[in-house]
């Protein structure tokens, strides 16, 4: 199994939306992949309660079957047009892969 894991920080009054808004925004376009995106073994948004300042504002936890599966994920039509809306509302993103 291979996990990808993304964490977004999103940029308050972006498009008029707070970080929540744009949190709850990538959380509902996000698993609404699930079942349009073949390769998706599991797919999970979190928005973040931690109010630390070195926190991010959402997190994806997701599961593929491999590597190459994940790379069929992220050019997916369905996939590309969800990541074009996280253009202009971020000001930072980290990410993470691990096969499991």
């Amino acid at each position: 199994m291979f996990k990808h894991i993304v964490m977004w920080r999103f940029i308050d009054g972006a498009n008029g939306k707070s970080k929540r808004e744009h949190a709850l925004w990538a959380k509902e376009s996000l698993e609404a992949l699930v079942g349009v995106v073949p390769e998706i073994l599991s797919l999970e948004v979190g928005v973040n309660v931690c109010m630390a300042g070195t926190a991010y504002d959402a997190v994806l936890v997701s599961a593929f079957e491999s590597a190459e599966a994940m790379e069929r994920y992220k050019v997916h039509p369905a996939h590309v047009a969800v990541a074009e809306g996280f253009k202009g509302i971020t000001e930072g993103r980290a990410e993470a892969d691990y096969e499991n």
